[in-house]
């Protein structure tokens, strides 16, 4: 998929496909994909271990639990508006009691990391983004 040619329109995007954790690429910036997702309930601990992982709250909330290496546990609550990165090698599980989100990711990383700590819930899509319909 190249760069889109024509304008996007998030909000008629979001509305073609309703599945959560299941994100679509809405058009390529250099070697990046611009991603847009619903969100709702529990993702999965994962790991990108080379890349940093960027995520713009269009809608609802969105909560990123964080692990550092010894183990603690912090979470970020953003809501409508806010933009976090989560650091590459940074154990993170996302959440949300709904919304939607934008993400920036290299082209092909996968949604549950390059290692993730459970078995994958059946509602977390692990992709590399599908084509936008």
């Amino acid at each position: 998929m190249d760069a889109n040619t024509e304008p996007v329109n998030l909000t008629d995007a979001l509305a073609s496909f309703t599945e959560i954790y299941s994100p679509r690429i809405v058009t390529r910036v250099n070697d990046y994909d611009v991603r847009i997702a619903h969100v709702e309930g529990e993702h999965v601990w994962h790991v990108h271990e080379d890349t940093d992982e960027f995520f713009l709250v269009l809608d609802g909330r969105f909560d990123v639990a964080l692990r550092d290496g010894d183990g603690t546990e912090r979470t970020v609550e953003l809501r409508k508006g806010d933009t976090f990165v989560v650091p590459r090698g940074t154990e993170h599980k996302p959440s949300s009691p709904g919304g939607s989100i934008m993400m920036f990711e290299p082209s092909g990383t996968l949604t549950t990391g390059d290692r993730q700590e459970d078995e994958i819930p059946e509602n977390v899509d692990s992709t590399t983004g599908h084509r936008l319909a």
